[in-house]
């Protein structure tokens, strides 16, 4: 029988918490036979949890010595990113070392890269928390946009549904897709998400505050539909390509062209919500060379072709969208 560890630290996220002992324990009654033995781990066998509707106390049979024998450990989110205990981050390594699978919900992330876990990996996190991991930790290949990801032994999912999805996933590896199916209906969720599908992120706008990108920002979303290259944005900026490259990566937590190409696909999002342009007119107005290429981009960072996209997302009255319009650009002094 796999052993799968939750491993509950102070402020822990009470839903993120829930996440695997919903899926794993369904799974396990919908299996021929049980498959899993679910802990709850917490140091001193006490943590905190955090919820909307308050906070609990929560006691537990398991200390952190029960990580020893895992086959499977999952760190649910938490409300704060402080460093968790250094036993923990201890037991983490050493459980890694001798072979355990280990996974992340949501913020959870953050108590895996605090372990050194996540260093030259591919790693995913609520998507409005990835710029702030990506600068506490710069070596993390940071994808904020999909639902989970798997880089070998290590799993790291998105928000608390992205969380079901994940260990639905892992349910999948372990017992086969029937049970992972059953698992998924009896907890009426879809039977499968692929994890490289989009979190469907709602992004704002560029602040105003005063940052060094903040006139840029501005000035590459009003001009999306036009072929920037990176030598015209550093150019705007009055940067360097290294120094451009290093400012967006702190402020935005990804590359200029990574975020130029986000904010297109946002702008046809955008347009396929709201108005009734042809692909190839929506492609155009986004930037896009060709339909064909925002078909592409698109489909493999939102899931879904443009067509379905808009079929599923349609606003039930449109209305224009909020023009981009052209601003000065104005560029900082050198």
């Amino acid at each position: 029988m796999r052993v799968v560890a939750v491993l509950a630290l102070d402020n822990v996220v009470a839903f993120d918490l829930a996440v695997p002992g919903q899926i794993f324990g369904t799974a396990n009654a919908l299996a021929p036979t049980p498959a899993y033995e679910i802990r709850i781990v917490a140091a001193g066998r006490r943590v905190r949890t955090e919820s909307l509707f308050g906070a609990m106390d929560l006691h537990t049979d398991w200390d952190l010595e029960a990580l020893a024998d895992a086959h499977t450990i999952v760190v649910p989110g938490r409300t704060a990113f402080t460093d968790p205990d250094p036993r923990v981050l201890r037991a983490l390594r050493e459980a890694h070392a001798r072979g355990a699978r280990i996974a992340s919900v949501c913020t959870g992330a953050f108590t895996l890269a605090a372990a050194g876990l996540l260093d030259d990996r591919r790693a995913t996190t609520h998507w409005r928390y990835a710029a702030e991991l990506s600068n506490r930790h710069p070596r993390i290949d940071i994808d904020p946009a999909v639902l989970y990801v798997e880089d070998g032994r290590i799993c790291t999912s998105a928000g608390v549904a992205a969380g079901l999805d994940m260990c639905l996933h892992l349910v999948r590896r372990d017992l086969g897709a029937a049970v992972a199916a059953d698992t998924a209906r009896f907890t009426v969720m879809p039977p499968q998400r692929r994890g490289g599908q989009a979190q469907f992120i709602t992004h704002p706008d560029p602040d105003t505050t005063d940052t060094v990108l903040d006139d840029t920002l501005h000035w590459m979303t009003a001009n999306l539909h036009r072929p920037l290259t990176l030598a015209e944005i550093a150019d705007h900026a009055a940067l360097s390509i290294r120094s451009l490259n290093r400012h967006f990566r702190s402020q935005t937590g990804t590359t200029p062209l990574q975020w130029l190409l986000h904010a297109r696909i946002r702008y046809a999002r955008q347009l396929l919500e709201t108005t009734d342009h042809s692909i190839e007119t929506v492609a155009r107005h986004a930037g896009f060379t060709t339909a064909t290429a925002m078909r592409h981009h698109f489909t493999r960072h939102t899931g879904l072709a443009p067509l379905p996209y808009r079929a599923n997302f349609r606003a039930t009255h449109t209305a224009e969208p909020r023009r981009i319009l052209a601003s000065p650009t104005r560029k900082r002094s050198r």
